[in-house]
């Protein structure tokens, strides 16, 4: 919902004579304080399923409602009469956080869950092959479409509902076994599971080595620089752009969001702080803590399925009143030191943390019951999106 001017005045108080008095309120309205969640860039999840795209298409725009690393949507669809093919635009990969590209082939997979759901809603019996073509890894997939009966569900039915929630989650209700189980019971390949951090001295562990994580993360002056090229500051360019990260998807308050929106943007370097403090938040704001796991993190076909498990049980969750929130801090240095040959520091505590010989780390994650509602992301339209 849009802040309006009177309750954004009312909110800041005092504090407003500053900013009325350097312009701060036209500033305001220019960089979006008022907008929040609104333009031409979230209209992707009003418009999801209107008529406005007919047949294939359907699928497109739900896929580009997929959860993604840093919100760069990487991909790309071409879609024909029977069939659609979706690849991995390697173009809008984000550097040297993802050095190994096993984030982008995840939210690739995303995408695909989200349109072999919508397949299925929309009168199609959807064939799904995963790299179909061993001379081309961008095409992560086709999809070979037969009309059949529409048959929904409730996870089809959670696709415009689905955010990553960033704020904190309820630390007096403990999310129940059986839930974990259920989201379990989603998983259909061999080669992907999820573990739960249930024991609470690993919980902990897990924690500390996080924060440790992303205090390394800073202090990797090129990682940070990438990261933080994803940062949408300007309103007119978040609106164009439809991409990256936003400030209104931090949950940070309204004085803070508003703080950070009208003030000049931050370099890499002093927004590092910013990062740690969040991540604490973040961690002190969970009790509940899991991580996806593969047979081989470097395939991309397992990667492609990690995905899919993952929007899977988002979905679920949405559905279940859970908030979820990827922690990827610990694979993403784990990734610079084998790119860079240091000290593997968080790949020993990886291994730690899965304690299997059989199975290594895709992506860890917190869930728990939201305290705060998750905002909607920007999103390309499909004009953007096609081939």
């Amino acid at each position: 919902m849009a802040v309006s001017r009177r309750n954004f005045l009312k909110g800041l108080g005092a504090g407003i004579s500053v900013l009325v008095v350097g312009g701060g309120v036209y500033r305001a309205a220019d960089q979006g304080v008022f907008s929040a969640g609104n333009g031409p860039a979230y209209e992707p999840w009003e418009n999801w399923r209107t008529d406005e795209a007919e047949g294939a298409l359907r699928l497109v725009q739900s896929g580009i409602l997929a959860a993604n690393p840093h919100n760069s949507q990487p991909w790309r669809f071409d879609v024909m009469a029977d069939r659609i093919d979706v690849y991995a635009e390697t173009t809008r990969n984000i550097g040297v956080v993802d050095p190994f590209l096993r984030e982008m082939y995840m939210g690739v997979g995303c995408a695909l869950e989200n349109m072999m759901l919508t397949a299925a809603a929309t009168g199609y019996d959807a064939a799904i092959t995963l790299m179909p073509d061993e001379s081309d890894t961008t095409l992560a997939a086709t999809i070979t479409l037969t009309t059949a009966e529409s048959v929904s569900s409730d996870l089809y039915d959670a696709i415009p509902n689905r955010h990553t929630n960033r704020g904190a989650y309820d630390q007096s209700r403990e999310v129940p076994q059986s839930a974990n189980e259920a989201m379990e019971a989603l998983n259909t390949d061999a080669d992907v599971s999820i573990l739960w951090l249930t024991d609470e001295e690993m919980k902990t562990y897990f924690s500390e080595q996080t924060l440790a994580a992303t205090e390394a993360f800073i202090a990797d002056t090129q990682q940070q620089e990438d990261s933080d090229h994803w940062l949408r500051h300007d309103w007119q360019e978040l609106q164009e752009e439809a991409s990256g990260i936003t400030y209104d998807a931090q949950l940070m308050g309204a004085v803070q969001t508003t703080l950070a929106k009208v003030n000049p943007r931050l370099t890499a370097e002093q927004s590092g702080p910013f990062f740690v403090a969040a991540t604490e938040r973040h961690l002190d704001g969970a009790r509940e803590f899991g991580m996806l796991i593969v047979r081989d993190a470097r395939d991309n076909v397992q990667r492609l399925n990690g995905g899919r498990l993952w929007q899977r049980i988002h979905l679920w969750a949405t559905n279940n009143d859970i908030a979820m929130q990827p922690l990827n801090q610990l694979a993403e240095r784990a990734d610079r030191e084998q790119q860079l040959g240091i000290e593997p520091t968080f790949s020993r505590v990886l291994a730690e943390l899965v304690n299997d010989d059989e199975w290594v780390a895709l992506m860890p994650f917190r869930f728990g019951y939201a305290t705060q509602e998750a905002t909607p992301s920007p999103r390309r339209d499909i004009e953007s999106v096609l081939v």
